[in-house]
């Protein structure tokens, strides 16, 4: 990282001007300018994984996402029953 550090009253006028125009404002002769110079460190961005797809072309769905597999339809609504049950979703709205 380096510092310049210019008094503006030695600065020519031309060399001055353009500094103006770049700031976006005048300067004084009792001012002084600190420029500081710094490399930036670029991250560079996470490389996503693209989705595993199904023969089908949409998204296949993580593990956890399949608990109904290998339930009959009569045990997806035993396990439904006693889920609301439990989060007592069943009582009435008030």
């Amino acid at each position: 990282m380096e510092t310049v550090i210019r008094n503006v009253g030695e600065i020519d006028a031309h060399d001055r001007e353009a500094l103006e125009h770049v700031l976006g404002q005048a300067l004084r002769e009792n001012q002084q300018l600190v420029i500081r110079i710094v490399n930036l460190q670029v991250q560079p961005e996470p490389v996503q994984e693209p989705a595993p797809h199904r023969a089908n072309g949409s998204p296949a769905l993580p593990e956890w996402c399949n608990v109904y597999d290998g339930l009959s339809d009569d045990e997806i609504a035993d396990m439904e029953k006693t889920i609301l049950q439990r989060a007592d979703l069943s009582r009435p709205s008030e």
